[in-house]
């Protein structure tokens, strides 16, 4: 696990740092957590995200994670990925922040899921702060990314 976070910070440092949810869908990905079977489970996983990481990826007009590479996004493992971003983080500021909110309320009873859940979130609002037009939604996704940032540290500090 250490090894993802450590990649995936060394990510949003080269990117140079957007279906609205409701409350009870933010808990749903908190309490069901991403799909076990699609999460991180070792270093190859960790590494191949790593991967499609520096492939590149982007956000298409929906809001979704898309991969710049169509043939490893074509991948078995490339759909699994981008379907954990896609359907397990929120694609509006406002539903981030309440993730956020539930996130750094229940910060003594992490667990895998919710730290991955929290490093796709950050991926996701590192590509939303940098492709923004606008200066003040670059703005909020910055904010966004730092407070995850923070309560991975915090996460980190813990185990």
């Amino acid at each position: 696990m250490l090894l993802t976070q450590i990649k995936v910070f060394v990510v949003l440092g080269i990117l140079g740092i957007r279906e609205p949810w409701n409350t009870t869908d933010v808990l749903a990905v908190l309490h069901g957590g991403l799909e076990p079977q699609e999460s991180i489970r070792s270093v190859g996983d960790a590494n191949l995200m790593f991967e499609f990481l520096l492939r590149g990826l982007e956000i298409d007009v929906d809001d979704n994670i898309v991969m710049r590479d169509q043939e490893i996004a074509s991948m078995r493992q490339g759909r699994a990925f981008l379907s954990l971003i896609n359907d397990n983080i929120p694609k509006t500021a406002s539903a981030m922040e309440k993730l956020l909110a539930v996130m750094e309320e229940q910060a003594n009873s992490f667990n895998q899921a919710h730290f991955e859940t929290l490093i796709l979130g950050s991926i996701y609002s590192a590509y939303q702060a940098r492709f923004h037009r606008l200066e003040s939604e670059q703005q909020a996704w910055s904010n966004i990314l730092g407070r995850l940032a923070n309560v991975t540290l915090v996460q980190l500090r813990k185990s």
